[in-house]
């Protein structure tokens, strides 16, 4: 297994998720998130526990889209849970985490909204 750097701060893990997407390495990408993390992606969907997440990375990063680092929001942090949150650099809505301090200090993705736009009013 590789060993990867390990997200000792909340706000390190945005980071990593940029530098290892735009690397193509899917499995550096789910090494972010709990072994029973739940990402809210498909659009509509969820993909839910690290295998699967890192099976649909696979399939994202097929693709060599290129990842552009976005300035976090300030991190709320309450115990070993923090919020982290960033604005997508095109405006459209918010992207928010919620992370967990793992025994050894460091942080991992338990719960990721990657995309949340608000609907349209009528």
């Amino acid at each position: 297994m590789t060993k990867y750097e390990k997200a000792m701060r909340p706000e390190d893990i945005t980071r990593l998720f940029v530098e290892r997407s735009n690397a193509g390495d899917a499995a550096g990408v789910a090494a972010l998130y709990e072994e029973d993390a739940v990402l809210a992606y498909p659009p509509g969907g969820q993909t839910v526990g690290r295998e699967a997440i890192r099976a649909l990375w696979e399939k994202v990063l097929a693709n060599r889209p290129r990842f552009e680092p976005e300035e976090p929001l300030p991190t709320l942090v309450s115990g070993d849970i923090a919020l982290t949150s960033t604005p997508p650099k095109d405006g459209s809505g918010a992207r928010a985490q919620v992370v967990r301090r793992q025994p050894d200090g460091s942080w991992l993705r338990l719960l990721d909204q990657p995309e949340f736009v608000t609907p349209p009013t009528r």
